[in-house]
């Protein structure tokens, strides 16, 4: 039997994101990798810049699911609203995003812990909203965009970001091989509740969905020892004992039993783009 999806549990995503520096590691790990695909904040930006009515007269712009606030900066510094908001619900990753933003110049940057199933902003405040890579923790993704609707202003945009069901399957197919987890490329992908397939139509059961994009993201790992940093704390895999968290033992492991050599993964990245049913003010 499959184990539970991790982002559909809440215990486990209390786990999963008590720890900022196994979140950091992990992202470091995927992001040295890359070899194509635009940085996400960057693409964000560019798509409130393209989509906005008025991006250069922004007022409250809300970034939910921030992290560790690596969206929330970019907009800051590349869209310059009057204020930003990042909201998560894990009380560790906002304290490293409020370091981080701490040297930003002459820039409103609020962090706030709260759920996105009832956000904590009054309605028709926010001129945009962000949810990059965070939906699909929710049983209930419509849920979560009916009250992204409620917070925007009329005309408000929305930015959605999600991932394809089968990405990073090589990565399945590595650890499979190696006896790590023989059910690997058995497991239900990580992204069901919201994945490139659903979110337009997750969307447009309170938004108006004006643009969809999709861009194919490549990733190469130099060899096991940097797969390892990213699969040590990937929750997908069930790992032997020892292995979880603990890069080096599992480095160990693949060198046992799988020729050492570089790795290609893709993860198809889907933004959708959407305004509030009101229209333009």
């Amino acid at each position: 039997m499959n184990q539970p999806n991790p982002f559909l549990d809440p215990a486990r995503q209390r786990e999963l994101y008590g720890h900022a520096s196994r979140l950091a590691g992990r992202a470091s790990a995927l992001m040295r990798a890359k070899s194509s695909g635009r940085p996400v904040p960057e693409a964000i930006v560019a798509l409130v810049q393209t989509h906005h009515a008025r991006p250069d007269r922004l007022g409250v712009v809300l970034d939910i699911g921030c992290g560790r606030g690596t969206s929330t900066l970019a907009i800051a510094e590349q869209l310059r609203p009057q204020r930003v908001v990042g909201l998560d619900a894990a009380p560790t990753l906002l304290a490293q995003a409020r370091e981080r933003a701490e040297d930003l110049p002459d820039t409103d940057v609020d962090f706030i812990e709260g759920d996105f199933h009832d956000l904590p902003l009054p309605a028709g405040t926010c001129d945009a909203a962000v949810a990059a890579f965070c939906l699909y923790h929710s049983t209930q993704p419509e849920g979560a965009i009916a009250q992204i609707a409620k917070v925007l202003t009329p005309g408000g945009l929305a930015v959605l970001v999600t991932k394809g069901l089968d990405s990073y399957r090589e990565m399945d197919q590595l650890v499979a091989a190696a006896g790590l987890d023989v059910r690997a490329e058995k497991h239900e992908s990580l992204y069901t509740a919201a994945h490139s397939g659903n979110l337009a139509k997750l969307a447009a059961t309170s938004l108006d969905v004006i643009a969809t994009l999709d861009e194919d993201h490549v990733f190469t790992f130099d060899g096991h020892d940097h797969v390892a940093q990213y699969v040590a704390t990937n929750p997908k895999y069930d790992l032997p004992p020892g292995l979880y968290g603990n890069p080096e033992a599992l480095a160990a492991a693949l060198h046992e039993v799988v020729p050492d050599q570089p790795l290609t993964t893709r993860s198809l990245i889907t933004f959708v783009v959407a305004q509030s049913k009101e229209g333009p003010a």
